[in-house]
């Protein structure tokens, strides 16, 4: 915030400019986070479709709540394919992070791009788990949250940097927990992890789109116009992760499931 006030110290012209540029960049963000939220949609729900039917000469399996698979479901959901397609955004995100400083804005893109629909068949699974209705209200609870926050925190005058540490310390404890929970199987830890999940990522929601305003802006003082575009992507995928993050545990604490 203090780079913020010193660049509207510099004149009126140049704060208007800062701030014309400020609102195209965060456009872009949300655009870019929103085309790679439709991709991913688009992707699960298609490859649910095509992993499970209703013709019993077709299936190959039977889930325990009586939904039949095709050959393409078992092999997704019941092969250790499965295990490649889990781990496969994880490599996607921080391969992106490692050589985004090697890679154009417009292969950063379709990198994000890609990304999104590898992430759309993870989550595919969700359809066999939960109501369609279910997913649709939650998505949409989800997508009213995210966007009050994001606008909390692109709004707020309060300097919410030092939150990063501490919720990055709770991502991690949440992936330990999660860890040792595929041995407890315990349904009050799983309880539990998801309601903290859901704080924690409401938290990095507003601490990532002031992050993303901040960076923004003590770069465009200095015209690095590739480095901003990259940003963009950086940024979109960020708060794309908070999004999917934040409907995952909200799902595991309200969704009905089939």
């Amino acid at each position: 915030m203090a780079q913020e006030q010193l660049i509207r110290t510099v004149g009126g012209v140049r704060a208007a400019e800062i701030d014309q540029g400020l609102r195209a960049h965060m456009n872009k963000v949300y655009g870019t986070m929103s085309v790679g939220m439709l991709i991913t949609a688009l992707a699960a729900w298609a490859i649910s479709g095509l992993a499970t039917t209703t013709d019993p000469a077709m299936a190959t399996a039977q889930l325990a709540n009586g939904q039949l698979l095709t050959g393409l479901g078992s092999a997704i959901y019941g092969s250790p394919l499965r295990w490649v397609i889990m781990l496969a955004p994880l490599a996607f995100v921080f391969g992106l992070s490692a050589m985004i400083n090697r890679m154009s804005a417009a292969t950063a893109q379709l990198v994000f791009y890609a990304f999104a629909a590898v992430m759309g068949i993870s989550l595919s699974s969700i359809f066999l788990v939960y109501t369609g209705f279910s997913i649709m209200q939650i998505f949409l609870i989800t997508a009213i949250a995210f966007a009050s926050l994001s606008f909390w925190g692109y709004t707020t005058k309060k300097d919410i940097s030092a939150w990063g540490s501490f919720l990055i310390m709770g991502v991690v404890g949440l992936i330990v927990a999660m860890i040792v929970n595929i041995f407890l199987q315990s349904p009050a830890i799983m309880f539990a992890i998801s309601a903290i999940g859901v704080l924690i990522f409401a938290g990095l929601t507003a601490y990532d789109t002031q992050k993303i305003k901040n960076e923004y802006i003590e770069h465009a003082a200095h015209g690095d116009q590739e480095w901003l575009g990259k940003a963009a992507i950086m940024g979109a995928l960020a708060l794309y992760l908070d999004f999917i993050n934040m409907f995952i545990f909200m799902l595991q604490l309200f969704g009905n499931r089939e």
